[in-house]
């Protein structure tokens, strides 16, 4: 669009790939003629070790797209975003680009003249509705996801029969709690959407290769065939194969966990939603029309529901709105480096069935789903006292679907307690009981699930105990923990616990 001042363009970051990305909004979007910048920053993989996945991943979504966009966008390769952008447009030109997702894009495009940040897309709730709302909810000391829940449920109209939530009860959570079938090795359900690679996916692998040979880049986990889609088609077959055959199985087993079936019911949107190429609205839309088309029960809707306009919303929005200094958050000093075969995925020395399974889920695809990252990840560290921040950093670069605002809440709020309260009641760890109950990887482990001590005690066992004894002060006071903590003076074994603990050193169990 050329004006008196140059042309204006609208550039498109990788994680903006949908069309929600390119529809006018009343004057705030770009137009429909617009031409478009994409930027390929080389230095971004430089900053990180991400997973090999991970990147293929991103870099097959964007050249997708350009290559969708054709002679539209201006698609430039370069080592930085700012030399990118020199190339792309000229002095005079003007830019405009919706409001990126981290806080160092936002803080790089608010440096750059004639750039004009628009408002954020792929998300249901305005920045201004939610400030409005937390300031309304104690000002962020102790807001709650389940308020926040409801809330979107009304003013979007969400899984609601009038004034009233459907079925009569917001929170199914209750029927969403079983364990897998006793006996089977897999779920019985249809099999997840997986794309075919091409000749992008195979470009993609030889620069990958390239860049590792030269040295230039390093990265972590293997990549294999990419599981997960880098376009709007393969995302909408994706979300339409998870509604019509796999939605209706997802609710009871959602927290449930099987060796042999590490995706279970689970969507595995998460990527497509943080890449763009879906958008919250279609997806949480698509699921309530199948379950009043009576092709999925309330429970399993309402709890995908949860997922993305719950707490992938809440998220973000708290990402923006606890600010910068949340990053800092350290309430129970924990300062223990990530060790190095945790930083390299190497599963293979690791004893604990649980935990070796699930990092080695990890190191071949990238992905978990949400409780092996919560309670066999997020807790082996949160009772180790592993930096948070470290972890958040670990959580960032391993995950096809991490991302700064993604990792920043999850990590140092829900899973490492780091905010002291500020977005959870309670620290989110367990001894081995929770896990042999929840999945199948407790019988054949060298470990016992419910010994504290001796050859055989259970990490988790141990790590739990040790960890409500550190911090008894704080979690006694606590109503969700208090019970836990009062146990310890039931166990005549304590000390004997905390020597098996010392015991353990930094390096696999």
């Amino acid at each position: 669009m050329a004006t008196g001042q140059g042309t204006a363009y609208h550039w498109l970051f990788g994680d903006q790939l949908g069309p929600h990305f390119l529809d006018p909004d009343g004057g705030r979007g770009p137009g429909r003629d617009t031409p478009l910048v994409m930027i390929e920053a080389r230095s971004v993989f430089r900053r990180r070790r991400f997973h090999r996945a991970k990147a293929h991943l991103v870099l097959s979504a964007m050249r997708h797209r350009a290559a969708e966009l054709g002679d539209r966008v201006r698609y430039i390769k370069a080592d930085t975003y700012r030399e990118g952008l020199a190339k792309a447009v000229g002095k005079r030109d003007r830019v405009t680009v919706h409001h990126p997702t981290s806080r160092a894009a936002l803080g790089l495009v608010t440096s750059l003249e004639r750039v004009e940040v628009g408002p954020p897309r792929g998300f249901l709730v305005d920045p201004a509705d939610f400030t409005a709302w937390a300031d309304g909810h104690g000002g962020g000391a102790r807001l709650r996801q389940e308020d926040f829940y409801r809330w979107v449920r009304r003013t979007h109209e969400l899984l609601m029969d009038g004034d009233r939530p459907a079925g009569g009860k917001w929170n199914l959570d209750h029927d969403n709690r079983e364990p897998p079938p006793r006996g089977a090795d897999a779920l019985e359900v249809d099999r997840p959407y997986r794309p075919r690679e091409d000749s992008v996916d195979e470009e993609v692998r030889r620069d990958l290769d390239r860049w590792e040979k030269d040295g230039d880049v390093s990265f972590v986990g293997r990549d294999g065939p990419r599981l997960f889609p880098a376009t709007r088609k393969e995302a909408l077959a994706a979300l339409k194969r998870f509604t019509e055959h796999r939605l209706a199985s997802f609710g009871p087993y959602e927290d449930a966990m099987l060796a042999g079936d590490p995706v279970m019911s689970h969507s595995l949107l998460s990527s497509s939603l943080n890449l763009g190429l879906l958008d919250p609205a279609e997806c949480v839309e698509r699921a309530e029309a199948a379950w009043r088309a009576g092709a999925a029960p309330l429970n399993s809707v309402e709890g995908f529901v949860r997922q993305i306009a719950g707490w992938r919303e809440y998220v973000w929005q708290l990402y923006w709105y606890f600010g910068e200094e949340y990053r800092g958050s350290n309430a129970l000093g924990h300062t223990a480096p990530v060790p190095e075969w945790w930083d390299e995925l190497d599963a293979v020395d690791v004893r604990a069935r649980c935990l070796s399974t699930v990092l080695a889920q990890v190191r071949d695809t990238g992905w978990t789903h949400h409780i092996p990252r919560l309670m066999v990840l997020g807790g082996y560290a949160l009772q180790r006292g592993w930096d948070p921040a470290a972890l958040t950093d670990w959580f960032h670069r391993s995950f096809v679907d991490g991302y700064d605002w993604v990792m920043l809440p999850n990590v140092v709020g829900m899973s490492q307690y780091a905010d002291g309260g500020r977005m959870t009641t309670k620290p989110y760890t367990s001894g081995g009981a929770y896990v042999n109950r929840m999945s199948d990887l407790c019988r054949p482990c060298a470990y016992r699930p419910g010994d504290r001590t001796g050859d055989r005690a259970c990490p988790y066992t141990v790590g739990y105990w040790v960890f409500m004894d550190r911090h008894r002060a704080r979690l006694e006071r606590n109503q969700r923990t208090a019970r836990p903590v009062r146990g310890l003076d039931r166990l005549g074994d304590l000390d004997e616990v905390r020597r098996r603990y010392e015991e353990v050193d930094d390096g696999p169990p």
